[in-house]
Parts: C-alpha cells; structure tokens; sequence
C-alpha cells in the first residue's frame, strides 16, 4: 500500500512540475514584457502606442483561443493539445525575438496568443488525475495563483534584462522557458480525453470567435475615449449580437454542438460568466489603471517613475497573492467555494473604497490597499473563479464552461478600461491636481464588484467539489 501511495504521490508531482512549468511559460509572455515597452518602441523605430498595440493583439488571440480549445483538448487529447499550443507558443517567441520591424513582433505576438487557455487546460488535466476535494483546491490554488504574477519575479527581471541586455533577451528566455515546459508536459504529464470519439463543432467556433472578437474590437475602440471612432464601435457591438444570434441557431441545429444551449441557459453557466465579468470589469483597471497612473501622475499624484511604481504596487500586488492562492484554494472544499469567493469580493470593495477615500492622498494607504487587493482578488476571487468554471462544467462537456469563463475574464478586463478611465479623465483631466475623478473611478469599480458579490448568490453549489458531498454532477 506504501508503495502505491508514494508512487501515486510521485506521478502527481511530475505532473504538477509540467503544469506549473506550462503556467509558467504562458504568464512570462503576459507579463514579463511590461518593463520593455518603451525599449521595443526605441528599437523597432516606433511609438509606444504601436507597441502596446502588440500587447492588445496578444491578449485578444488569447480571448479568442480560449473559447474553444479546451473543448476540443477534451476531444483530441489535453496533453496533446496543451504540447501543441506550447510549441506554437515556442515558434511565435522565436519570431518576435527575431522581429526586424514592428510588423513581425506583430505576427510572434498574434501566434504567442495561440498559448491563451494554457491555465484552463491545466486545470482540467489536474481536475482528472486528483479526486479528492480537498488536494485539488490545494492544487488548483498554486497553478491559478501563477496566473496573477510569478510572485512579482517576472516583472522584475523583465526589467533587470532589458536595461542589460535589451528586449530581445526577454523574448530568448520566455522561448528557453517554454522549450522546458514542452519537454516536461511531454515527459511526465498524463493524458485524458473524456469526449474522445466526439466531433469537434467548428461551424460553432466561427460564429462564436467573430462575435467575441466583435466585443473586444468595440471596447478596445471605446477605451480611446475622445479619440474612440464611436461609429465603429457601434458596427462592432452589433456584428457581436448577430453573431452570437447565428451561433445559438446553429447550437440547436447542430448533433454535437460546441456549446448546448441547454446548458447556456444554467444558472452555473450564465451567472458565473456574469459574476466573472463584472468582477473583472470592477478590479481589473483599479490596479493596473487607477493606481499606476495616480502613483505617476506629478500634479494630482505621487509623481513615481514607471519601474518605482511596479516595484511599490504591481511586484507586492503579485507576490501576495501567489502566497495567498494555495491556501484559499486548500479552504474552498471545507468552506465551500461561494463562500471563499464572497470572501474576497467583500475584501476587495473594502480595500478599493479605502483607495477611493483615503490612497488617493496617501501613499501608505494607497499601497496597503493594492496589497489588500493582492490578497483578496488576486489571491482568493481569482481562484476561485477559475476553479468554479472547471467544477461547475457538466461531466458530458467538461471544457466549454473554462473556456466561456477565460472569455469573460478578457471581456470584463477590457470594459474595466473603458469604464474606469473614462470616468478618472472627467474628474481628473491632464493637468489637473484634483484626485476626484481617480476617487470617482474607483468607487465605480467597487460600485461594480457589489453587483458582482451580488451575482455570486445566483451560481449554484459546486456539488461533489466539496467535502462532505456524494456526487461530481452541479446544480443547476
């Protein structure tokens, strides 16, 4: 029995190095890049809007990949089509640390994007090899919480080899990291593929992409705010609603859909997609937008440098809550997942009204905050929400709802920036020393996530995710 047991204990902590190496090699393309920005503009002889042009375009093909490779890693293999996606990933890293120009950093940035649902996957592959509740929240919680920052390292030495070795480096060692993570997934991860023998409904994903493309395309446009062609953002809201019109016909026409529309009518589908969305759409910007703007901001701010800011926000933000999501992620099977999510929503409308309040004029106080936040949404609310979308899937159809979540989560981080600093520019435009706007916008993000803490009560108990219950089979 001994032997059985250390065995068994062996084969998951291979499998979990290769996950962890795989959630590793996707979070360095997302953030490892931030502190090159302005370098790739000086030596692609470009602007820093261009640039982060290439970073819009990474994350959309992300979104878009999401919703639907996971569905089919449940058909043609999740080993398979995770080994896939890293070595497109490897292939588009290679391409942009060899970019002569913005146009091929372009290309490599669009095929890095292939990578998107790298932590839904993941998190599937585990969900099939660990039955106990308890040891996969545990689990569950070290993958997910990568996903927010590798504890605030990345960033940083992001930084270190920019200023040392330019921004190609960056790129050579996110290719050296995935090349690892292929040959581990590849080595020790196991394989699964409940849907095996299914047909994968690509005349589903069509519709499905361009009407989730739509929406991002509109809220990208939005986000220029005075600047935003509203006439396009209009076009783009509307092919998104015909779209999805034509992907639901096709749904209830189609033997075996991408999506029932069964289960889109679920409470465990559409009330966490919505609680997602708007959880996103009321923290996402707080952090990455309010808080790093008033930290640089000379006149109504605390006129920081870019890489002092990251350093006193973003870096403490990211390693609080790699510390806290293992744990959060042990306690949601004893205290139940709901439980621990409204946990974290309520600390986050506190710590973002106490920015609202009193950050805006303090320093210690706002960095307190953001760290609060680290804790509460980085560390528990995202957790969570990744792990109620792999426990509230339907056995029959395990990827589809991990993959509409991804969706959601980039939705709601691109309405946040739409919706935050729009409201942040009437307050507190250039120039100005007033902190109203940046309060305004941040009482609008906690606004926002009450309305999501209120949502939560419509998502049904995880039933057989928790301890204590006899079946794997959600509410609904």
């Amino acid at each position: 029995m001994n032997d059985i047991l250390n065995k068994s204990g062996v084969r998951i902590g291979a499998l979990m190095t290769a996950l962890l190496a795989a959630c590793v090699a996707f979070q360095l393309n997302a953030s490892m890049l931030s502190p090159a920005l302005v370098s790739m503009a000086r030596e692609l002889n470009t602007d820093d809007a261009t640039i982060g042009l290439s970073q819009t375009m990474f994350f959309t093909t992300a979104a878009l990949f999401s919703l639907f490779l996971p569905r089919l890693s449940d058909i043609a293999g999740r080993k398979r089509v995770l080994a896939g996606m890293l070595i497109v990933m490897l292939v588009g890293t290679v391409v942009a640390a060899l970019a002569v120009n913005v146009e091929m950093l372009f290309i490599g940035r669009i095929i890095q994007g292939v990578s998107g649902p790298v932590v839904p996957i993941t998190l599937l592959m585990l969900r099939a090899e660990i039955t106990d509740p308890k040891r996969y929240g545990a689990m569950m919680g070290l993958i997910t919480a990568v996903n927010g920052g590798i504890a605030g390292v990345d960033a940083l030495a992001g930084g270190w080899l920019v200023t040392n070795h330019g921004f190609r480096s960056v790129f050579w060692v996110m290719a050296v990291v995935a090349a690892i993570a292929i040959v581990m997934v590849l080595v020790w991860a196991s394989e699964s593929r409940p849907s095996k023998g299914t047909k994968m409904d690509w005349w589903g994903v069509l519709p499905l992409v361009v009407s989730v493309a739509a929406l991002l395309t509109a809220f990208n446009e939005a986000g220029k705010l005075g600047a935003a062609n509203w006439i396009s953002v209009g076009i783009s809201v509307v092919v998104a609603v015909v779209a999805f019109v034509i992907f639901w016909m096709l749904e209830n026409r189609i033997n075996e859909p991408l999506i029932p529309t069964k289960y889109l009518r679920r409470r465990s589908t559409w009330a966490l997609l919505l609680t997602t969305l708007l959880t996103m759409t009321g923290i996402f910007a707080v952090v990455n937008g309010m808080v790093m703007s008033i930290a640089q901001n000379p006149e109504a701010g605390f006129g920081m440098e870019a890489d002092l800011a990251s350093l006193l926000f973003l870096t403490p933000y990211a390693l609080v809550g790699w510390l806290v999501g293992p744990f959060a992620g042990r306690l949601a099977p004893t205290f139940g997942y709901l439980n621990v999510l409204r946990f974290g929503l309520v600390g986050s409308i506190i710590a973002t009204a106490v920015m609202a309040f009193v950050g805006v004029h303090s320093l210690p106080v706002l960095i307190a905050a953001t760290v609060l936040i680290g804790a509460t949404y980085a560390g528990i609310g995202n957790i969570m929400l990744n792990g109620l979308g792999i426990v509230l899937s339907p056995a029959d159809n395990p990827g589809f709802l991990p993959g509409l979540n991804a969706g959601a989560f980039n939705l709601g981080a691109g309405l946040s920036f739409v919706a935050l600093p729009a409201l942040q520019v009437l307050g507190s435009p250039a120039g100005s020393d007033s902190t109203t706007g940046y309060s305004n916008a941040m009482l609008l993000g906690a606004g926002i996530t009450a309305v999501a803490l209120v949502l939560s009560f419509l998502i049904p108990k995880p039933v057989g995710a928790e301890v204590g219950t006899a079946s794997a089979k959600a509410s609904v």
